[in-house]
């Protein structure tokens, strides 16, 4: 297992970003957490394999349909635990 914190970059709140990567992870079995973030890109902490973390980025780098995403920032971290995927509102 391993974790990567994602920063996505772009046009990216606002479109059911959450609500989709949510639904991405739940689909592929990727644990963790998605926020938005002051600045207007959103955030991600996801667990899993190596082979499902890379499924689950490729996703990321694509989004919602009414996403423009222009980057993702991966930042590979030591396996963090969390249980299922949550989206953390403020």
């Amino acid at each position: 297992m391993a974790t990567v914190h994602l920063i996505v970059k772009g046009r990216v709140q606002g479109v059911f970003y959450r609500a989709s990567a949510k639904k991405m992870a739940d689909k592929t079995g990727i644990t963790g957490k998605v926020r938005n973030r002051e600045d207007g890109d959103v955030e991600i902490w996801a667990t899993g394999t190596e082979e499902r973390l890379q499924e689950f980025i490729a996703w990321c780098k694509e989004g919602p349909s009414g996403a423009q995403v222009s980057a993702v920032v991966p930042e590979w971290l030591p396996d963090q635990p969390f249980t299922g995927f949550s989206i953390v509102r403020k």
